[in-house]
């Protein structure tokens, strides 16, 4: 489910759109993403990742009108920049996978797409990591390729990448099987 899915999932169940929640959550004066999603649980009934999106745009309403490539480069800013010229390569190769790719940045990670379907997300996690989560429903977990477990419940996957030259033709043909089976 996209971000905008979830967004538009909490106004069909409650008719209230982000910035009705953010005015009702500046009224109560909630400001802390976990007061936010336990209130939107409690009172709208709302499920966790539904709350979660919500609050999200509460906490980081500034950011949410942030180009793409804006979002990028604040997702591999300071210690984390050491990971944008893999990102970048890494994207250039999925690109080649088809007209259809689209690397779709957020606050936290970029959503790699095969149209409107994410089929992996990319995340600089640290200055000393990057995270691959691919979408591999039925593929057995074995060396670098680990359960997602529950590092993102978007994805099945994950590799954890310690050195740019980890992602390799392996990690490649991961990415390709899983844009194949969407």
């Amino acid at each position: 489910m996209s971000f905008q899915a979830y967004l538009d999932s909490v106004k069909d169940k409650t008719g209230k759109t982000p910035d009705d929640f953010r005015a009702l959550a500046a009224e109560k004066g909630l400001v802390k993403s976990g007061e936010i999603v336990a209130w939107l649980k409690a009172d709208y009934e709302l499920g966790h990742g539904h709350a979660n999106a919500i609050a999200s745009t509460i906490v980081h309403a500034d950011k949410r009108s942030a180009s793409p490539e804006d979002l990028v480069v604040e997702l591999f800013a300071g210690k984390k920049a050491r990971w944008r010229t893999a990102y970048d390569t890494l994207a250039a190769q999925i690109a080649r996978f088809g007209t259809d790719v689209a690397m779709v940045p957020n606050l936290t990670y970029v959503n790699v797409r095969r149209g409107t379907r994410k089929f992996a997300i990319v995340q600089p996690s640290s200055a000393e990591r990057l995270d691959i989560g691919i979408k591999l429903k039925g593929v057995a977990t074995g060396g670098r390729l680990e359960a997602a477990g529950s590092w993102n419940n978007m994805v099945s996957h994950r590799v954890r990448i310690a050195d740019p030259a980890q992602i390799d033709a392996e990690v490649v043909a991961w990415l390709r099987q899983a844009y194949d089976a969407e």
